[in-house]
């Protein structure tokens, strides 16, 4: 029993139970069987090397923005701009990867893109910052706002000029800025869009992962967001910390432009990676700040992301955005007053049983 309350406990189980049963309640109110919509998921996601492809092409940008979610997360922030960030980046790495000299290598390439990208990124993100740390503004509502702007501004600068004549998107990025499809190192793949953005997004997981604990300041941002109160106290710089924290979490987001910009369409355009931002915020509360969360969340809504167009000839591929925000609800419930509620309802049968005469304990 004490085993059972502990699973209930967890916020990633409570999400996915509550994601299964509006899969099936969802998928039984169109008519279909669950259980073949399920194995019909199964197979157009993992069930084949072109179906587990895509899955990893979608999970890279939700793992970058996932990953940038949570350092804010950590700092006591929630960053849901995202994805603006991700759209201005997108922009920079399209425009900047397009103006290099043809013959620039690779070597020189792809770092200048994916730099200018994530410059991109932590400058959007430096505004709320800023205007956390000086002013105290309240980031949620900062955050949201530079998203709108960010909508403007992309669509303003590609219809002045950073775009082809006629089209929403800008030039081919140079080939040395392209990050290689995985079906180079694995036939399989073949067909797919999986890149090795995803091991740019797997390292790059690990390494922020790491500097969180072995860092004094990935330390100082962690304990910032239990206590700032206290950590001011300590003489720690609390209003840089965060302003901190918020622009790398910007960065990061801008990061996702990779698997997006550079290894897939090899450009910009507009709407390209659209979702992903808001989608790194259900990767982040899922992922429970572990490495081996993000990257399971990341592969679960990619997972869903990509089944969706599996199940579309049976029910609408919307239905998996429905179950996105399921989890999402589970998780931040079970994180709080749900999970006493459950382990009160698992534990009070067992707690009566004790108390009455002849009965269980006796």
């Amino acid at each position: 029993m004490k085993v059972l309350v502990r699973v209930l406990r967890m916020p990633a189980v409570a999400g996915l139970a509550a994601g299964w049963l509006a899969f099936c309640l969802l998928v039984w109110s169109y008519g279909a069987s669950p259980r073949e919509m399920a194995a019909l998921l199964l197979e157009g996601t993992w069930g084949t090397s072109y179906g587990a492809g895509q899955v990893l092409f979608k999970a890279t940008p939700l793992l970058f923005t996932g990953l940038a979610v949570d350092l804010a997360l950590r700092a006591g922030l929630f960053n849901i701009g995202a994805e603006g960030q991700l759209a201005v980046a997108s922009l920079a790495a399209g425009v900047v990867g397009s103006r290099l000299p043809a013959g620039t290598p690779a070597l020189v390439a792809l770092p200048v893109t994916i730099a200018a990208a994530m410059i991109a990124g932590a400058a959007w993100a430096a505004v709320p910052a800023l205007l956390k740390g000086r002013f105290g503004a309240h980031e949620v509502i900062s955050t949201i706002m530079m998203n709108r702007v960010a909508d403007g501004v992309v669509g303003l600068l590609v219809a002045s000029g950073l775009a082809l004549t006629g089209t929403v998107r800008t030039a081919d990025v140079v080939a040395g800025a392209r990050v290689p499809r995985l079906e180079v190192l694995v036939p399989a793949f073949r067909g797919s869009a999986a890149s090795f953005a995803i091991v740019f997004a797997l390292v790059a997981t690990a390494l922020i992962m790491l500097a969180h604990r072995r860092t004094r300041v990935g330390r100082e941002i962690g304990l910032i967001g239990m206590n700032a109160r206290a950590m001011s106290a300590e003489k720690v710089p609390v209003r840089r910390r965060l302003e901190q924290a918020l622009i790398a979490s910007g960065a990061l987001a801008g990061a996702a432009s990779l698997g997006t910009v550079l290894g897939y369409k090899g450009y910009f355009e507009e709407g390209l990676g659209a979702g992903a931002g808001f989608g790194g915020v259900a990767v982040a509360l899922l992922g429970r700040g572990r490495l081996g969360g993000l990257v399971l969340a990341a592969l679960l809504f990619g997972t869903l992301q990509q089944g969706g167009l599996a199940l579309n000839a049976h029910v609408p591929k919307e239905l998996m955005e429905v179950l996105q925000g399921v989890v999402i609800c589970a998780v931040a419930l079970a994180d709080a007053r749900l999970r006493g509620a459950v382990a009160d309802a698992v534990t009070r049968p067992l707690r009566k049983a004790r108390a009455t005469p002849g009965g269980a304990g006796t």
